[in-house]
């Protein structure tokens, strides 16, 4: 009843297995309250963790838990653990993504998360300090993700004294590819000057909707990203069609209120309508690809966080400008207006 010795062989990095602590304080089904106490007192200093007692049976099976505060609280010394433990139990397998631990303590209002194996065998415990750890690690690597920074969180890439040469190969390599868009999409714009020369104020309103379209897929993105990371096992079906709801939804009401806000300002009914359709599409169409673009990366064993950012950044820029000047071209068309 000391602690939980097994010596089991951990994980790959960056999994709950490779994060657990072995020492943690055991009680079986039948203890006593005044027993367990007893060996808390006798085996505090040794402990990793003892904010909670986890209960096992006879085969190791965790089956239930108890706060340390409960212990020295009870009112007789004398009552089995099974009477007061929480048989509710909130733990993750030894593969389980770090993330989901820390997911787990912040939803459910743990200081721990105890690790099993599949038969329910107690493995360990992720106590508080790691977890606060893994928060702090992945909040940073994320920021610095989705600000398009390839880089070693707690390296010299993250450090605020690192050399030049280092920060610079770590924020390069996106910039260029930001820099492969612009010119592309410069050459978008290119392709439609008859459009513009046409109806020239088009191309005062080409910043807010790639603005628009942009932040609705970084949304989408950042969601997608932090659901794969807390459940691997996602429903990807269900998870896309909610998004394209989301997507319908958030288009419709977008250019619904810019259309008529540039009808509003500019008393052309022709831009309003355009203005309007280009959002709506554009953003259906964001939100879908910078959903996507992560499960794909998934598919192909890569890191999902790579799809965000700068990267589907741009992608979205690119097709929001042919929506936008497509749609131009359609209604144009429609309404008889010259292209010339």
């Amino acid at each position: 009843m000391e602690g939980n010795g097994s010596g089991v062989q951990k994980p790959n990095h960056k999994t709950a297995g490779s994060r657990l602590v072995e020492n943690v304080p055991v009680a079986r089904i039948g203890d006593r309250i005044g027993d367990i106490e007893s060996m808390l007192t006798r085996n505090a200093g040794s402990l990793n963790t003892i904010d909670y007692i986890y209960v096992l049976d006879k085969s190791d099976v965790l089956v239930g838990v108890i706060t340390i505060k409960e212990i020295f609280r009870a009112p007789k010394k004398t009552i089995p653990v099974e009477n007061l433990m929480k048989r509710q139990l909130v733990s993750v397998h030894p593969t389980a993504p770090q993330e989901r631990v820390v997911y787990l303590a912040l939803s459910h209002g743990i200081k721990a998360i105890p690790v099993v194996d599949k038969e329910g065998r107690l493995m360990g415990v992720v106590p508080y300090d790691t977890i606060l750890q893994i928060f702090h690690h992945e909040v940073h690597e994320d920021t610095l993700m989705l600000g398009g920074i390839f880089h070693k969180v707690g390296s010299e890439y993250t450090k605020h004294d690192s050399s030049s040469f280092h920060m610079v190969k770590s924020r390069l390599p996106w910039l260029i590819i930001g820099i492969m868009g612009g010119l592309v999409a410069a050459s978008i714009v290119g392709l439609f000057e008859e459009v513009l020369e046409t109806f020239i104020v088009l191309a005062s309103f080409i910043p807010v909707l790639v603005y628009i379209s942009g932040a609705a897929g970084a949304q989408s993105s950042a969601l997608i990203i932090r659901a794969l990371a807390i459940d691997p096992k996602i429903n990807v079906a269900r998870y896309i069609f909610r998004e394209a709801v989301i997507g319908f939804t958030l288009g419709l009401c977008s250019g619904a209120f810019l259309g008529l806000a540039t009808y509003v300002v500019w008393k052309i009914p022709l831009l309003g309508m355009i203005v309007g359709a280009s959002i709506f599409v554009g953003m259906m169409v964001s939100i879908f690809i910078s959903t996507t673009l992560p499960l794909l990366f998934r598919k192909i064993k890569m890191d999902p966080a790579i799809a965000t950012g700068p990267f589907a950044t741009m992608l979205t820029d690119i097709i929001t400008l042919f929506i936008y000047f497509g749609i131009a071209i359609a209604l144009i068309g429609y309404f008889g207006l010259p292209l010339a």
